[in-house]
């Protein structure tokens, strides 16, 4: 197995999807952060929404990964954009691991035409480093095969592989 882990939360299966052929593209461990929230349909996402604005934190259960987040080499974070931020449930995993995280790259789905450098500044709050490589797709665009293949091409060429 790698050393490289894609780590994500996905709402509506649109980060699943991207951040799925990025780990295959990278041979990746793949790993979802669980919150045990019912986001579905019109109150989730409205829930979600406020979470991503406030600056509370929620409860995410532990990742079951294969070694400990400092042991790998690359650890890429996937969120949607919620509000112009980071996802709530991936704040509150970078909350509680930014210090152990090693190299960091960011994947950030979006609906809208913004490039969503909001969201990555905000998760950059959280980091204790500089982010290797990060990309902002947006599914069924024109253009996500490109981006997303221009970020693992980047990522692949910074770890040297």
């Amino acid at each position: 197995m790698s050393d490289i882990l894609c780590v994500y939360y996905s709402r509506t299966g649109r980060t699943e999807k991207a951040m799925g052929e990025i780990a295959r593209a990278l041979d990746a461990e793949l790993v979802k952060i669980e919150d045990g929230q019912d986001r579905s349909k019109l109150r989730g996402y409205l829930r979600s929404g406020m979470e991503a604005m406030s600056k509370k934190l929620c409860p995410i259960a532990p990742l079951q990964t294969e070694r400990p987040l400092q042991d790998y080499r690359l650890v890429i974070i996937g969120t949607p954009a919620w509000a112009g931020r980071c996802a709530s449930p991936v704040k509150s995993f970078l909350a509680q691991n930014a210090e152990s995280l090693p190299l960091v790259s960011c994947v950030v789905t979006r609906s809208g035409a913004d490039r969503c450098d909001d969201v990555l500044a905000h998760m950059a709050t959280f980091l204790k480093r500089m982010r290797l490589t990060d990309v902002s797709l947006r599914p069924d665009d024109a253009g996500y095969e490109f981006w997303r293949d221009k970020f693992i091409q980047d990522t692949k060429n910074a770890l040297g592989l």
